[in-house]
């Protein structure tokens, strides 16, 4: 459920609203108290702990205007590097004082996992934007088996720690994959979870690990699932994982929900040869190639649309199609209708476009 959050008068609010504006308000008033602002979300950072070899988990503290999350959503978070605002997605895990738990998995050359993991101070003061994604627990709850590799794991523990919190309710089956055991994250919750609810079973595969690796999902055992035609199946983890779990399951279970942080390999490479995008609001024509996203396309000539998960899930990068054609990088499906939002973080040109940008 949404956290709880106690009433406050919206007078206060309203009044300096009319007389300045939001941007000047936060300007002052942060000077006096950091986190203290008209309307934007905040969250201060007050602790830090190591949660793997290669990944650290941040607590941070939201200010008045944070309107809570379910568990299992994303959150965009945004940081300060040297001058620019850089905007990345995570799924955090609701803390029962009303403090956010995310973690952090460390990307060689990735400015901002590379900056909350070692260089962001006690202290500082991180925005927040408002929850997304529909990885949530539904109304009817089946029975669930839970698939995760890599930093997968962070909505599964939220919506684990949800269930427990409820008594496990329903048969819950976790499937974990890592490279390594060092790598493996919230290992000693997640047992001592496993140990009080007997309906909850955990289990760890790690795929480069010893003389005698662990299959990956499309290859694994399901034997020991019960039910499994009854299952409602939850992914999280890279594009290909995501992408070998569908296939590996499909026609299986009872219904298949994934979200993935990455684009499978296979649609990555897709089109050879460039297109020409025309931005119809600037007047700009680029060149750009079939075989990578719009966004990313976008960002390698100097432009920098408004973006944040690059999931494919908060649409805040959507724009609109004047003409052309696109190709959805997950699934490979092509769209033409004009008129339509395009999510350029996980489409591709496919012939010429104009673009509303």
């Amino acid at each position: 459920m949404n956290a709880i959050l106690a009433p406050r008068p919206l007078w206060p609010t309203r009044l300096a609203r009319r007389v300045v504006s939001p941007a000047l308000f936060d300007f002052w008033a942060t000077r006096l108290n950091p986190l203290w602002t008209l309307e934007q979300p905040l969250a201060k950072l007050v602790s830090r702990s190591q949660a793997s070899r290669d990944a650290v988990t941040l607590v941070l503290r939201p200010n008045r205007h944070w309107q809570g999350m379910l568990p299992g959503q994303h959150i965009n978070v945004g940081v300060e590097i040297e001058g620019r605002r850089l905007v990345r997605s995570y799924s955090p895990t609701p803390l029962d004082d009303g403090s956010l738990a995310i973690t952090v998995k460390t990307i060689t050359g990735g400015l901002v996992s590379g900056h909350l993991a070692r260089d962001a101070r006690i202290g500082d003061v991180i925005a927040l934007d408002t929850a997304f994604g529909d990885m949530v627990l539904p109304g009817k709850t089946d029975d669930l088996l839970l698939l995760a590799a890599g930093s997968g794991i962070t909505p599964m523990r939220a919506l684990l720690r949800s269930l427990a919190a409820r008594g496990m309710p329903v048969k819950v089956d976790l499937m974990y994959w890592a490279r390594s055991r060092d790598e493996l994250c919230f290992v000693d919750e997640l047992d001592a979870l496993a140990a009080a609810h007997p309906r909850l079973h955990v289990r760890y595969l790690l795929t480069r690990d010893g003389t005698e690796p662990d299959p990956r999902v499309d290859s694994v055992s399901l034997d020991a699932v019960a039910a499994l035609a009854d299952r409602r199946v939850l992914a999280c983890g890279p594009g290909g994982f995501v992408q070998a779990a569908r296939s590996r399951l499909h026609g299986e279970v009872a219904h298949f929900d994934a979200e993935a942080f990455s684009l499978p390999a296979a649609a990555a490479t897709g089109d050879e040869g460039e297109v020409e995008v025309r931005l119809a609001r600037s007047g700009r024509t680029l060149q750009l190639s079939r075989g990578q996203s719009l966004l990313e396309g976008l960002e390698a000539q100097g432009i920098r649309p408004r973006h944040g998960c690059r999931m494919g899930i908060c649409n805040t990068c959507a724009c609109g199609r004047q003409s052309g054609t696109t190709r959805q990088l997950l699934t490979g499906d092509l769209s033409s209708e004009p008129s339509s939002q395009v999510r350029l973080c996980i489409s591709a040109p496919s012939t010429d476009l104009i673009l509303d940008l």
